[in-house]
């Protein structure tokens, strides 16, 4: 049958199989943490949806987000498990290649959420948001709300990690494209020579790191306007930071989540505006992919023109501009997350 998703206003149609009998059907979510809101959530969804098509999920979380070997463990546990199937979210998008290429060898369906793997046809599938288009979506609506200041910002980018997984790489270069700024090699962050970029810190995609991130930045340059964050927890230190020395009012911070804290915090102003995606739905189609997967032996297909599952993405701004589609934090606060 063909079941048909509602995801930020778009449907999304979805072939999945009729549920059959699938006690003897394990399968693997192995996420970056399993304390970030947006990864409880994920499991929160791929839980929900195996107990519903009788699959037995085993979960799995590194340490800290960038703890690659607990990762590669988790793959390995398994592998030795007989899984059907493992949804990862890779801390390292390059380093984790080998122990996905075993899993495949074994016949294990393997489908990155969030974050493509490098290269993305490593893994069997990709559902996620365009972290691209996701980071435009914010480089757009921040240089709009500046109009003819944007010529003289003063960016901190806040980025996740030094191994530059893709997710933070899209993102980033996305945010750049968005704003208007020559990209370097856009498969990677921080090669850019546009003056107007203060520099490139990383945050580990927490609020710690956010804060810390923020202080180095500062440190190099006071005048700093504008802040991008990987991820909201992110932009929570980066105000922090801001707020200890009086600047929390008059900086431009942007960040990509969607969770309800941080929806809040755009409703409250802490944030400009953040691009919002949807791990739960993510999370659930991976489900019944390895539920296909175990049936049938049928991959999951791809979004037309691209080379992963689009889950969709949607700005969310109480201050729309001209020319960049976005929702409201009320219909955030619908589909939020966390």
């Amino acid at each position: 049958m063909i079941r048909k998703l509602l995801a930020t206003g778009s449907v999304i149609a979805v072939m999945t199989a009729a549920p059959a009998v699938a006690a003897d059907v394990t399968a693997c979510l192995i996420t970056k943490t399993d304390t970030n809101p947006f990864f409880v959530k994920m499991k929160e969804g791929a839980t929900a949806k195996a107990k519903e098509l009788g699959i037995e999920l085993k979960s799995f979380a590194g340490k800290v987000d960038g703890d690659h070997e607990t990762q590669v463990a988790a793959i390995e546990t398994c592998i030795a498990d007989g899984a059907k199937g493992i949804l990862l979210t890779a801390s390292d998008t390059s380093s984790i290649v080998p122990a996905v290429q075993q899993a495949r060898d074994n016949g294990i369906l393997v489908i990155a959420l969030d974050t493509p793997l490098s290269p993305i046809d490593a893994a069997d599938a990709t559902f996620a948001t365009d972290n691209f288009k996701a980071g435009e979506l914010i480089g757009q609506w921040a240089a709009a709300s500046l109009g003819d200041k944007a010529a003289d910002a003063k960016i901190a980018m806040l980025d996740l990690g030094i191994s530059q997984p893709t997710v933070g790489v899209l993102r980033d270069q996305g945010f750049l494209q968005g704003f208007g700024i020559e990209l370097g090699d856009p498969n990677k962050w921080g090669d850019e020579t546009d003056p107007r970029i203060v520099g490139n810190d990383v945050t580990q995609g927490n609020e710690e790191g956010g804060r810390r991130a923020m202080e180095n930045l500062l440190a190099k340059d006071q005048s700093i306007n504008v802040v991008y964050t990987i991820n909201e927890p992110a932009a929570a230190g980066a105000y922090e930071a801001l707020k200890s020395i009086g600047r929390e009012n008059d900086v431009l911070i942007v960040s990509v989540d969607g969770g309800c804290p941080g929806v809040q915090n755009v409703k409250d102003g802490v944030i400009g505006a953040t691009s919002q995606q949807y791990p739960l739905l993510m999370a659930s189609l991976g489900i019944e992919a390895i539920k296909t997967w175990a049936d049938s032996g049928a991959k999951p297909a791809t979004t037309p023109g691209k080379d992963f599952f689009d889950t969709g993405v949607a700005l969310v701004t109480d201050k729309p501009v001209d020319g960049v589609e976005s929702i409201d934090t009320a219909k955030g606060t619908e589909l939020c997350w966390g």
